[in-house]
């Protein structure tokens, strides 16, 4: 018996802790200079005459570290076969430099695929919180799980 984690192991609204992340100073600015350079992820004096006041994170990074967190909190241990995309990402609170950020992995809904009877298919959230357990981002996707047992039909 595997410990794999199968589509039919799934249930909607169950949840996966993903584990915590650190945010380093020079973590947020190596990633803004390479992707994103907008003033207030660069650096402390030119994220003071920003809208944000203070040196963050971009989103983008954001995005990043909780795709990291979503592999090794469920990924690595699940039948996972990608995603479709994304449906919706929200940005709800900036992230800075000392935070700590922690995950959630929900499942909102569940099907087998009508047409490859080897993929099961979730929808998922995965809910992004800091130290203080604010929600700082949210993003919702289709997530592909293969089945145990691959000769089910739907």
């Amino acid at each position: 018996m595997s410990d794999k984690i199968y589509w039919e192991d799934i249930e909607i609204g169950q949840e996966f802790a993903l584990g915590e992340k650190r945010i380093e100073r020079d973590e947020v600015i190596a990633f803004a200079h390479e992707f994103d350079p907008q003033p207030f992820h660069v650096g402390e004096e030119s994220a003071k005459g920003t809208m944000l006041g203070e040196l963050t994170a971009s989103g983008w990074h954001t995005c990043c570290m909780m795709m990291r967190l979503m592999f090794d909190g469920f990924l690595s241990k699940s039948s996972s076969l990608g995603s479709g995309g994304l449906d919706e990402v929200k940005w709800i609170e900036p992230v800075r430099p000392g935070d700590v950020i922690s995950g959630r992995y929900r499942v909102l809904e569940s099907r087998a695929s009508s047409s490859k009877p080897t993929l099961g298919i979730c929808k998922v959230i995965c809910e992004i919180f800091n130290q203080d357990n604010r929600l700082v981002m949210t993003c919702t996707f289709t997530q592909f799980m293969g089945r145990r047992d691959s000769t089910q039909t739907p």
